[in-house]
């Protein structure tokens, strides 16, 4: 092992492998149980990560609300106080992705910076102040005996997450399931192997620092593939699987899964702008939602112009755009009207693709109904937009464009748990059971029927 290893990246070959921060300490990942070994073959650390997230859901389930704000609270002050060590870390995995020919947008998912890990904490601070729901019964009826029935809000259980490039989905994550009373093991991509760990250090120590088992959040240490397989294996211990990533790794985890899955899958938003819309209002939503973080799953990836307003909107479009280095794979009809160094006839495959790059699908059409049947065709139940001034037109589309988020004169970028004012979010869910969207807290729970008698049978 070089001796750069041994110092900011894995180390250790016993039980307790752990990386250093810049000032020496270290950030240990989990606790192995008595006897487990780094040598035991790879399904059986995983199902020794089940059991141990087993038992911790029980624990956190029954956690008082104080707990949970206080290891929250705590982990905040961590990430401010440790937030240089965790920047140094974070390098190293960037450096080797660079050195690995990583693509830019993967690459800015990767990257931590000041700004994103004081984000964190304010997402933990914020996910803190949050009502607790767990042990909420929020409906309660009587029946025609006296029996009050109800439903009580509960946590799912142990959930397990496979995530690619950002490492601050680790602590989203995690806070989310503490506040929900859940159990969560974490497999990050190998890129971020280093940055991932140093954050599961964090977490650990705000657990531990509240009285919580640290086993309720796991972090997978092994970048070996093979871990994903196992993982999707382990129904007896994991309730929900959450893939949360491209399209190929959430095809692949849905096809492996033995438990349910909730999918993060494509982000193909779109952007229709209506007849008689704000062309200024229209071109700021586009740029906004292509420009400002291209590589998200939230970026625009299609624009549809409705024809009476393509000639005075798309020229401006070309120009803006262009300017910010957007090309453009347009129609026949949007070709003309569009930069012509910056814009190429669209192929089959441009519509209903998620380009991760400043790169936007353009289509000129005659109405709101053959948007909405594009959208139906090509959209992939993540974000939809409409800019408008027509509410008859606003209301049809928030009713009949299948998405997680249907909006009205907003960017496709506020499809996000922290815009949404869920706080932080472990993912979108693209699938419509048991939720659709941007899932919190509330989301990570479930109910369950009670009852209270006094002394009622059945006759």
């Amino acid at each position: 092992m070089s001796k750069e290893m041994s110092r900011s990246g894995l180390a250790g070959t016993g039980p307790e492998p752990y990386i250093y921060g810049s000032t020496g300490e270290r950030f240990i990942p989990h606790r192995a149980t008595e006897g487990t070994t780094m040598t035991a073959s790879l399904e059986l650390q995983m199902e020794h990560m089940g059991q141990r997230a087993k038992s911790a859901a029980r624990t956190l389930a029954a956690a008082s609300p104080a707990a949970k704000t206080l290891a929250l609270r705590t982990l905040a002050e961590l990430l401010r106080k440790r937030g240089p060590d965790m920047l140094k870390v974070n390098a190293l995995d960037v450096k080797a992705a660079r050195a690995a020919n990583m693509d830019a947008p993967r690459l800015d998912r990767l990257t931590l910076t000041p700004r994103i890990i004081e984000d964190m904490a304010l997402a933990c601070l914020h996910v803190a102040d949050m009502p607790d729901e767990v042990g909420v019964i929020e409906r309660q009826w009587q029946r025609p005996n006296g029996l009050m029935v109800g439903k009580m809000r509960i946590p799912l259980g142990v959930i397990a997450m496979i995530f690619e490039s950002r490492p601050n989905v680790t602590i989203d994550a995690a806070i989310l399931c503490l506040k929900a009373g859940d159990a969560v093991i974490l497999r990050g991509g190998s890129e971020a192997i280093r940055s991932n760990l140093a954050l599961a250090g964090l977490l650990h120590e705000a657990l531990e620092s509240a009285g919580l088992p640290a086993d309720a959040v796991q972090v997978v240490e092994t970048t070996d593939r093979a871990a994903v397989a196992a993982l999707c294996k382990l129904d007896k211990y994991v309730d929900v699987m959450i893939p949360r990533g491209g399209e190929s790794l959430v095809r692949a985890v849905c096809e492996a899964a033995t438990m349910p899955v909730l999918k993060h899958y494509m982000g193909v938003c779109h952007l229709y702008v209506d007849e008689g819309a704000d062309l200024g209002m229209a071109l700021r939503l586009a740029r906004n939602g292509k420009v400002q973080r291209p590589g998200v799953c939230n970026a625009l990836e299609c624009l549809l112009v409705h024809q009476s307003e393509a000639e005075a909107f798309l020229p401006k479009l070309g120009e803006t755009l262009g300017g910010d280095g957007v090309t453009f794979r347009a129609c026949p009809r949007a070709l003309p009207l569009l930069r012509p160094d910056r814009a190429v006839p669209a192929q089959p495959g441009d519509f209903g693709q998620e380009f991760h790059d400043l790169i936007l699908a353009v289509r000129v059409v005659d109405s709101l109904d053959e948007a909405l049947d594009h959208i139906a065709r090509y959209g992939s139940n993540h974000t939809e937009v409409i800019c408008t001034n027509n509410h008859a037109n606003a209301t049809r589309f928030l009713r009949e464009a299948d998405a997680s988020l249907t909006a009205v004169n907003a960017s496709t970028r506020f499809n996000d748990g922290g815009q949404l004012g869920l706080g932080a979010e472990i993912g979108i869910s693209t699938s419509k059971l048991h939720s659709y969207g941007a899932m919190g807290v509330r989301e990570l729970t479930t109910t369950k029927f009670v009852a209270l008698g006094t002394g009622q049978i059945r006759e």
